[in-house]
């Protein structure tokens, strides 16, 4: 089972990102705490964190092609995209989910 942070704000585009880690290890909790960071700078209200431990849930990973942890995934909004890792760089991290543009519009 999966944990969900979520912040919500129905005037926006709804921002929906997936965690996979392997246990809540240091780069684990990194990751979350490094996205967790980015959205409350640029996404306030409008982001939903699911946490997905393959730990717990392994077929998951072969179904979601989840080859490393941790990874972040953004479903929405689309196109999809994925970054491996702790997600410390800010600026990948912008630039990897696209999320520079999307705050331009």
């Amino acid at each position: 089972m999966g944990v969900t942070v979520m912040s919500q704000d129905q005037s926006s585009e709804k921002w929906s990102l997936l965690l996979y880690v392997a246990g809540m290890t240091l780069t684990a909790k990194q990751a979350l705490t490094n996205i967790e960071k980015i959205c409350h700078e640029h996404l306030e209200g409008r982001y939903s964190i699911e946490i997905i431990d393959l730990l717990q849930r392994p077929a998951v990973a072969e179904t979601a092609q989840i080859f490393a942890v941790p990874t972040l995934v953004r479903q929405l909004p689309t196109p999809l995209r994925k970054l491996i890792g702790d997600l410390a760089d800010s600026e990948k991290v912008l630039t990897g989910l696209d999320l520079q543009s999307a705050l331009r519009k």
